[in-house]
């Protein structure tokens, strides 16, 4: 079901590039936005790993350092069917992991200090099943196609308000494009239509992850109860210096969200997600 749900979002998110295309910047303008925002997110796909542990300084770890924390990451790999991944520490006290690299074969697992301290071993291998999860289902890959998509989008509404700036108009004429007024909406709706969209694929591939992150570690309980410690301490104490471009990559929201931010996280809620493992565990 998630899966057919992410297809479908990532359709719509198609469907609004060719109508955002033909409305603001017609189709040159349109192929123009896609290419610009194609080799911007394919350099930030191919060197994401770098670059997002850079940023939290973590550092690799070796399994003479911590032999029971390598070892369960490499029998949950093996069970999982994928090659073992690198594996990095953050030095924080904030409870956190996320996966990143470009495939499976180039795939890291980054856990923070706190995280190691505040689980229990049958929570941090429900963490862990949920990381090499979103390796296994190329999640990185999907999140590059719906931000190279939205941030076309972007791009097509930043040039449209530029044209009107300087007194130009849209890519077609009054009739096919809306008018003036046509091009006034889909500068505002479109960008804005085009980040909830990758913000509820986002979540899809959360749930998705959650759900074959279980099925690795045969412990859906266990990630229920590590996803409830995670968040509460968060709240507490976010990540320090958690940057909202890389949020979505953490297992849960790094940075304290409420209210009307809710309708712009890259997670689900906790609770939902605890409820549907709950189920998961029941009809095991």
């Amino acid at each position: 079901m998630n899966s057919i749900k992410t297809f479908g979002l990532m359709a719509a998110l198609t469907i609004l590039l060719v109508l955002a295309g033909g409305s603001l910047g017609g189709a040159g303008g349109a192929t123009i936005a896609f290419t610009l925002a194609l080799v911007m997110n394919v350099g930030s796909y191919w060197f994401s790993d770098k670059i997002v542990l850079k940023m939290y300084k973590a550092r690799p770890v070796e399994r003479s350092e911590m032999p029971e924390l390598f070892d369960m990451v490499q029998r949950l790999s093996q069970r999982a069917q994928l090659p073992m991944p690198k594996l990095y520490i953050i030095p924080q006290e904030n409870p956190n992991a996320f996966a990143t690299g470009r495939n499976p074969q180039h795939a890291a697992v980054a856990v923070t200090s706190g995280i190691l301290q505040l689980l229990s071993k049958d929570e941090l291998e429900g963490v862990l099943s949920h990381e090499l999860a979103h390796v296994k289902n190329r999640d990185i890959l999907i999140g590059t196609i719906a931000a190279t998509l939205a941030g076309a989008i972007t791009m097509l509404a930043t040039m449209a308000r530029w044209a009107a700036i300087f007194g130009g108009g849209g890519g077609g004429d009054d009739d096919d494009g809306g008018g003036i007024v046509g091009l006034l909406v889909m500068m505002i709706l479109a960008p804005l239509a085009a980040m909830l969209i990758q913000m509820a694929i986002s979540r899809s591939r959360e749930y998705k992850a959650d759900s074959d992150g279980a099925r690795i570690s045969t412990r859906p309980v266990s990630l229920a109860n590590a996803l409830q410690s995670l968040e509460g301490y968060t709240e507490k104490l976010p990540l320090r210096q958690a940057n909202p471009s890389t949020a979505h990559m953490f297992i849960v929201n790094p940075l304290r969200s409420g209210g009307i931010a809710g309708l712009f996280s890259t997670h689900p809620p906790i609770l939902e997600r605890v409820k549907r493992l709950k189920q998961q565990a029941a009809t095991a």
